[in-house]
């Protein structure tokens, strides 16, 4: 057995590769994106901020963008605080929101919400084989 260097160095020329392939070159395609879309901001854009603030953008100022969080709140942001751009769930029609339940923010579950109605529902009076009305809290067994 020689001492051959390209067998030596073969190993870790492929780990260079490996690790190009699986780690550095995903993570510059996911900065160019996201760069690309902080870039393409309008005005009227749904947009969640990396610190998980919802808010429409309502101006461009260089490299700021101007977040209307709630009616007559304006903040400034930077674009790079910018995480991603919301967009509405399909089936998300108005008569949905007239229902009597709120409704969550753009898709986002309201687990709150659903906590409420099962605690309101474990509470409902259930009628015993008698015919007679429980409540459930009281049961006895």
């Amino acid at each position: 057995m020689g001492n051959n260097p390209l067998g030596t160095f073969l190993p870790l020329i492929l780990l260079v590769v490996v690790f190009y392939f699986l780690l550095i070159r995903p993570q510059r395609k996911r900065q160019q994106e996201q760069l690309q879309m902080q870039n393409t901001l309008t005005p009227g854009a749904r947009v969640m901020t990396t610190t998980g603030l919802f808010g429409t953008v309502v101006g461009l100022q260089d490299e700021d963008v101007i977040l209307e969080i709630a009616p007559g709140v304006e903040t400034r942001w930077v674009k790079a605080a910018i995480g991603r751009v919301v967009t509405p769930v399909d089936g998300a029609d108005a008569d949905e929101t007239d229902s009597a339940q709120p409704v969550a923010e753009e898709g986002v579950r309201d687990d709150a919400h659903e906590d409420i109605q099962k605690d309101k529902g474990e509470q409902a009076t259930e009628t015993s084989e008698d015919g007679g009305s429980k409540d459930s809290g009281t049961k006895q067994s």
